[in-house]
């Protein structure tokens, strides 16, 4: 009896279905650690790649760090989730099509240094976007937007680079581990092992990149141990380089262990650094750092100056700071000025604000408030910060730069909100500049019962700025506009600056919610 051929072509069919249907359930049965080959999609906020996996349930989106779309990648899975899950890349098989190929030595802090400007301007722009109508709750952020901030610097743009020391080296012409005195930055997911800097990075200083490897030799010669990470032992740690633009200097940070110290000779390393870098070099610290934790801030321990000044100069619209090893500072200050700029810009827009108060939250070293009070004379600011370092950074470069009316206080932001309900009412602009982790709630809520008429949002973190707005927004505040501002080109990261105003809100008589 021969077989009917529509019975065949069901039963083909369904196996196939059953085929295709185990080949996806196989692919989605990743574990954690399991090294996968993946084609990029998309982009996303973050400088995240997209991976997207057909599936009988939908898609399946596999997120991988500092990947590009249209890469061919090896990535690690770190996380996975019912619907997703989050790979960092091991190593990038095929190239995209928009990449081009640069002069500069790759290294992991610039993932996107191939990609044209535009197009990760592009992707940044795209996926900002995508944040705030998902969880801002904008229906159409388009018609709030208002312009895409570009940095006048698109290479070399960094004013601080810090190099790690490692006797583990990851060896790039032959892809392998080597025992080696190291020194340069940190293999892409590894906290173990370093990639040597050879030449310019595109990222910080030609020169200095450039010359890097001679320190590396001469502090190799003098036969004491990088770092060894796993082991906690050893005795070179870090380079740390701030550098001026003003004044075209580079101050320099060793970071060392005690093990061994008495071997080393700092005079004579300053001489070197003298005969690389002449009148270049503004001063050379050495910093003892015993703290075996390796996350731990890196010139954390004792300091002294070897030679020369310790800290640097850096002029911002006509303003002078003073910045030290320590202090923070922005990375990118010719972006800074744009950005700043645009702060002003929406602060001023829309009222007169002389003789207004005028509050700066989360001000760091103040530059903010510094250049309000240098630009509005009779506006009363005040600067707060939980760092007690940054407030005295802004107090000596205020009374340096002639501006004597600002009040800084060195103080947790709730607390002191909490602490000082006299502004309540009084205030007629806020500027908000948080860390990447946004305003917490309980302080946000505080930031709102003070009742400015407006909020300038700075942030360097739009994921949880458009959290935030959720929150303004349900509590009578209303995003009038926002630009972008490139901070960090060849990275996924991205400034949002939003300008906020006060609405009335009437309490709805059918329920308990404010409606505006």
């Amino acid at each position: 009896m021969r077989f009917p051929f529509c019975l065949y072509h069901q039963l083909l069919h369904t196996l196939l279905s059953i085929a295709y249907s185990m080949h996806y359930i196989c692919r989605l049965n990743y574990k954690k650690g399991e090294i996968v080959e993946l084609e990029i999609h998309d982009f996303a906020f973050g400088g995240k790649g997209i991976h997207r996996m057909q599936t009988e349930q939908g898609n399946y989106i596999i997120f991988v760090l500092n990947a590009l779309p249209g890469q061919v990648v090896k990535a690690k899975i770190q996380k996975k989730r019912k619907r997703y899950a989050e790979a960092r890349l091991v190593a990038v098989l095929k190239r995209s099509e928009l990449e081009e190929t640069q002069v500069f030595q790759s290294i992991s802090g610039a993932p996107y240094i191939t990609l044209p400007i535009k197009q990760q301007q592009t992707f940044k722009t795209a996926a900002v976007m995508d944040l705030f109508q998902k969880f801002a709750a904008i229906e159409n952020p388009v018609a709030l937007y208002d312009e895409f901030i570009n940095s006048p610097n698109t290479f070399h743009y960094r004013n601080k680079m810090e190099y790690s020391f490692s006797v583990i080296r990851h060896d790039l012409n032959s892809d392998q581990e080597k025992d080696d005195f190291g020194l340069g930055f940190k293999r892409t997911g590894t906290w173990w092992k370093v990639e040597n800097l050879d030449s310019d990075s595109g990222m910080f200083d030609e020169q200095l990149e450039n010359e890097l490897h001679k320190i590396r030799l001469w502090l190799q010669e003098t036969k004491l141990p990088a770092w060894h990470p796993p082991k906690k032992e050893g005795f070179f740690r870090h380079l740390v380089v701030r550098k001026s633009f003003s004044e075209n200097e580079l101050l320099i940070n060793l970071v060392t262990s005690s093990e061994g110290i008495d071997q080393f000779n700092k005079i004579a390393f300053k001489d070197y650094l003298i005969e690389l870098l002449g009148n270049r070099l503004a001063g050379y610290i050495h910093t003892v750092n015993d703290d075996v934790a390796d996350r731990a801030k890196l010139d954390n321990g004792p300091s002294g100056l070897i030679w020369g000044k310790d800290r640097i100069n850096e002029n911002i619209l006509g303003l002078n700071f003073e910045i030290s090893m320590q202090s923070f500072f922005q990375t990118n200050p010719k972006s800074a000025e744009k950005l700043y700029s645009k702060v002003i810009e929406y602060a001023t827009e829309s009222s007169n604000l002389e003789g207004q108060v005028i509050m700066d939250l989360f001000c760091g070293t103040g530059t903010i408030g510094q250049i309000i009070a240098s630009q509005i004379p009779t506006a009363q600011v005040i600067g707060v910060d939980i760092v007690e370092s940054a407030i005295s950074n802004a107090k000596k470069n205020a009374k340096k730069n002639g501006l004597n009316g600002i009040n800084w206080f060195a103080a947790d932001v709730g607390k002191f909100l909490s602490e000082h309900p006299n502004y309540k009412g009084r205030i007629d602009t806020i500027i908000l500049d948080p860390p990447r982790a946004g305003i917490a709630p309980k302080t946000l809520q505080k930031v709102i019962a003070l009742g400015a008429n407006r909020l300038i949002y700075v942030s360097c973190n739009p994921a949880t700025q458009a959290r935030d707005i959720a929150v303004l927004t349900s509590n009578g505040y209303e995003l009038v506009k926002f630009s972008l501002v490139d901070q960090f080109p060849h990275t996924g990261h991205i400034e949002s600056i939003g300008a906020f105003k006060k609405i009335t809100l009437e309490l709805d008589e059918n329920s308990s919610n404010f409606m505006p």
